[in-house]
């Protein structure tokens, strides 16, 4: 999964929040748009979120643990009801594919590029994602080794930022991950010229097809042009949808390399 789909132009009106479960945005404005012409789209929605507060002391020391907690909350909400700021009892809902987040390149000269891609490791030292290391967010990383990274978890109005060091991870890392993909994604590591122009989509179809006939019958192995990148982290802030647009906000961040410094933990205004 590389990219996101682009909206331009206009498009039909999104279907109001009224009815959203506890956890999550609730519009006040049911009707979310403005006439518009033909080359303008005006949002006008003003959500008021539902949330837990995010408290200093129920944090984490580490934010790899606390993101580790969230991502669990995400992918299995804990059953009791908390109280949000408003005092109501809500409960949090289950997030539709939590790891997926939006990876953030840059070129040396400054120009960045963005796309939607999945995690699939978050451990003491960062985040991994595999990934074509052909693929323009590799060429990009190659040369300059820094990335942001974004989480928006919209079912539970909590979202993740954090901002670190690329690194490859080794070749057993890569390897033991990617004999765990299904078959057809293996074929599609070796078939994929990622990023690159194709002539149509029966180009691809012949280069999988050749794949396919290459392995029939045997394992496909890792390709050398394939594997994962662990983002180390030197910055990663939380944040918590609250009433009024007063969100909770708290920032980690320790010197970049200070891999055994503790990390500093300061509120944000919202």
């Amino acid at each position: 999964m590389d990219h996101a789909p682009t909206m331009s132009g206009p498009q039909p009106s999104p279907r109001s929040d009224a009815q959203a479960p506890a956890g999550s945005s609730v519009a006040a404005n049911p009707g979310n748009t403005l006439p518009s012409d033909d080359d303008k789209l005006q949002v006008t929605s003003h959500n008021q979120y539902k949330t837990p507060r995010l408290v200093r002391d129920l944090l984490d020391p580490s934010p790899l643990k606390q993101f580790q907690r969230w991502l669990g909350d995400a992918m299995n909400p804990p059953r009791e009801e908390v109280q949000d700021a408003t005092g109501d009892r809500v409960r949090l809902e289950p997030v539709h594919e939590p790891e997926a987040m939006t990876l953030c390149t840059a070129l040396p000269n400054g120009i960045p590029s963005a796309r939607v891609v999945l995690l699939k490791q978050v451990d003491a030292r960062g985040f991994v994602f595999y990934t074509n290391y052909h693929s323009r967010k590799s060429r990009e990383l190659d040369a300059n080794p820094y990335a942001s990274m974004a989480f928006y978890w919209r079912e539970q109005s909590r979202s993740v930022r954090v901002v670190g060091r690329a690194e490859k991870v080794s070749r057993e890392e890569s390897e033991a991950y990617f004999a765990s993909r299904p078959r057809g994604s293996q074929i599609g590591a070796w078939a994929s010229r990622q990023s690159e122009e194709v002539e149509s989509e029966e180009q691809v179809a012949r280069w999988v097809e050749e794949v396919e006939k290459q392995y029939e019958g045997h394992e496909v192995p890792c390709p050398p042009h394939w594997g994962g990148w662990r983002v180390v982290p030197f910055e990663v802030e939380f944040w918590s949808g609250q009433p009024s647009r007063l969100h909770d906000r708290f920032r980690y961040t320790r010197p970049e390399g200070a891999e055994d410094a503790e990390w500093k933990i300061k509120r944000l205004s919202p």
